[in-house]
């Protein structure tokens, strides 16, 4: 298996992640936010965006998932949910990419049903070729073609996580 040459430098994520937050406390200027990460792959961009958000917040996570290696099995599984009343929270998903729309589709209506004063959703990548279910995307770091990509918390079974860019994957056959 192989990465290739970075689609997005370290350098690169950490501006757009700055632009990103600078919009997110903009609009969230005097309301009770809780940010919501939506793990395992957004876990380096949720810590990133939030240190760059310039209004007080509480964090929360979500464990989903509905992928196996490179594939959606359309089936999601939650593991961990957001803890307590969101009722008085307007709440961010934050996310690291928006594939078939599926996951986030499910984590949306799930969060919904709790009734938070408003959800907002935040997604570093975007992957609109391959949508399935149109979720309504409010912040959007680079819509990207329909590749795999791996590095800055996405991953290939598990692994590649840890690069500090994200790059193309290619598996050697």
């Amino acid at each position: 298996m192989i990465t290739g040459k970075p689609l997005f430098t370290a350098e690169q994520i950490q501006s757009r992640v700055k632009e990103l937050a600078k919009d997110i406390s903009d609009y969230y200027k005097k309301k009770d936010l809780l940010a919501v990460g939506i793990l395992k792959g957004a876990f380096m961009f949720f810590s990133d965006i939030v240190r760059q958000i310039e209004i007080p917040l509480t964090v929360d996570f979500i464990i989903a998932t509905s992928y196996i290696k490179t594939q959606t099995t359309g089936d999601v599984k939650v593991f961990y949910d957001i803890r307590g009343d969101v009722s008085d929270k307007h709440i961010l998903l934050i996310e690291d990419i928006v594939d078939t729309g599926v996951t986030l589709n499910h984590i949306r209506e799930r969060v919904l049903t709790r009734n938070p004063k408003s959800l907002r959703i935040c997604a570093f990548l975007d992957k609109r070729e391959r949508r399935i279910v149109d979720v309504p995307l409010d912040y959007i770091g680079y819509t990207i073609p329909n590749e795999f990509v791996v590095g800055y918390g996405l991953d290939y079974d598990n692994k590649y996580r840890n690069l500090p860019y994200i790059s193309i994957f290619k598996k050697k056959i």
